[in-house]
């Protein structure tokens, strides 16, 4: 009999789970109930439950907060979230921390009772065929030498782990998150093992097979543990598809950076602007080995990418150089490079769209970013065309052309685009915001302000905040 926890802030809610579901028919029993989070450990702590059912957004303790402690005490404890709304973000991180299904109530408002209690049966009777021997988690690892674990870099779909492998009593296998599963074998079984996991390698999609030495006297709560992080972090960067197996030592230490600095960020903003990288392999191979090198976690990384993206649209996507597409999620660094290729090969192709030599094409883009890095510096036309090596009227020519403007129109649309910034994000006086935008007149830079938008600079600030 599967013994059922049901914990929710809303009585009314945990009363109609409880009454309602056919629990019986799927050899289930609600033993208990529980306001929050901290009231469901205690529970825990005095019956056994194999399987809880919690909300996510409770008061004292979250079902977030919730599923991480349970998780820790009790791993062989089935989890499935409740949701009010099918709010994604929240959704992904509980399926991360180990969750085996979620129901939205709005199922239970449909009464699919027995769809839902028939899945959920289902899963756990998945799980249940797949864990031969689970050790606890503070025993300590002395007898196999080597852990393997089986790692998706695909988060979103469900993997069937190929768990029927070998029929040795002493195998141990589990899943260690939705997306990886570990097995260990005795010294005399583990050639076997080897050669069938990386077998049923094609069977699971982005997949890595990871062989974690040094593993002995640590207990398996720590290799567990180093498995996650590594998943997380080290393996973001080593993924291949053409190199799927992977050897690693628990001795290994985290290569990732724990806060970039501003002036590396800064070298390649700089590179991905200033540098013919999308033409030359040289330079090409100089931007990547920068990104490399910082070790960026996914989410510093993913940051910084979109901070390149909207910068380089909000300067060329209305010009005949092109707009990047945006991005959504990357998994692992390989395709984060493949994505620099693709943008690559973009924007070379839009650049052969013109008639101009890459060289021309590469110079207007370098006297955009001068202007835009330094708008209190009053840079005209001519000081860029001789610092560019270009003569004023080529140069002129060429800038129109490209950027669709001429460049005295451009430096002025840039200088009022920033200015419109500071004048709804700062309350600094008018006179302040037109030095910072290169204007030394302010009585000059309200004219300017006014032809390009129809308002003085003061009627902006106060219609654009009247609006928030």
């Amino acid at each position: 009999m599967i013994k059922v926890l049901i914990v929710d802030d809303d009585k009314l809610v945990r009363k109609g789970i409880s009454s309602a579901m056919p629990w019986n028919e799927f050899d289930m029993e609600v033993v208990g109930e529980a306001s929050n989070g901290a009231k469901a450990l205690d529970f825990l702590k005095t019956q056994p439950v194999h399987l809880m059912l919690t909300d996510l957004a409770m008061p004292v303790m979250s079902g977030i907060e919730l599923m991480r402690a349970a998780r820790q005490l009790y791993p062989e404890l089935h989890i499935v979230v409740l949701t009010l709304h099918q709010d994604f973000d929240y959704i992904q991180e509980a399926l991360r921390l180990g969750a085996i299904d979620y129901i939205a109530k709005v199922q239970l408002e449909k009464e699919q009772f027995e769809h839902v209690l028939q899945r959920i049966h289902t899963r756990i009777n998945g799980l249940t065929s797949t864990i031969r021997k689970m050790p606890a988690q503070n025993e300590i690892n002395f007898h196999y030498r080597n852990v393997y674990a089986l790692v998706s870099q695909d988060r979103k779909s469900e993997h069937k782990w190929p768990m029927e492998l070998t029929a040795h009593e002493d195998e141990i296998r589990w899943e260690v998150e939705r997306h990886s599963c570990m097995w260990a074998a005795p010294p005399s079984e583990e050639d076997q093992l080897f050669h069938q996991l990386r077998e049923s390698l094609h069977q699971v999609p982005q997949c890595t097979l990871l062989v974690l030495s040094d593993v002995q006297e640590r207990t398996w709560s720590q290799i567990k543990n180093w498995i996650m992080n590594y998943t997380e972090t080290s393996l973001f960067y080593a993924y291949n598809p053409n190199n799927q197996v992977i050897a690693v030592s628990m001795n290994e230490e985290d290569t990732c950076s724990n806060e970039p600095q501003d002036e590396d960020l800064d070298r390649i903003k700089q590179s991905w602007f200033q540098t013919p990288w999308t033409h030359h392999d040289s330079y090409y191979n100089q931007l990547i080995d920068q990104f490399i090198s910082l070790r960026l976690h996914k989410g510093q990384l993913m940051g910084l990418l979109y901070s390149i993206l909207m910068e380089w649209n909000r300067i060329f996507a209305q010009t005949t150089l092109g707009r990047i597409s945006m991005i959504h999620s990357f998994e692992s660094w390989y395709e984060v490079e493949e994505w620099i290729k693709q943008t690559a090969a973009s924007i070379r192709k839009a650049d052969e769209q013109t008639s101009y030599s890459q060289e021309i094409i590469d110079a207007v883009k370098k006297a955009v970013m001068i202007v835009q890095q330094d708008l209190e510096q009053a840079y005209t036309a001519s000081g860029l065309s001789q610092q560019l090596n270009i003569s004023r009227s080529y140069f002129s020519q060429c800038f129109k052309d490209l950027m669709g403007k001429t460049f005295n129109e451009y430096s002025r649309f840039i200088r009022v685009e920033k200015s419109k910034e500071y004048l709804l994000n700062t309350n600094n006086t008018i006179f302040w915001i037109a030095e910072r935008v290169g204007y030394s007149d302010e009585k000059y830079f309200s004219r300017i302000f006014r032809e390009l938008t129809g308002l003085l600079p003061s009627e902006y600030r106060q219609l654009g905040r009247g609006n928030k």
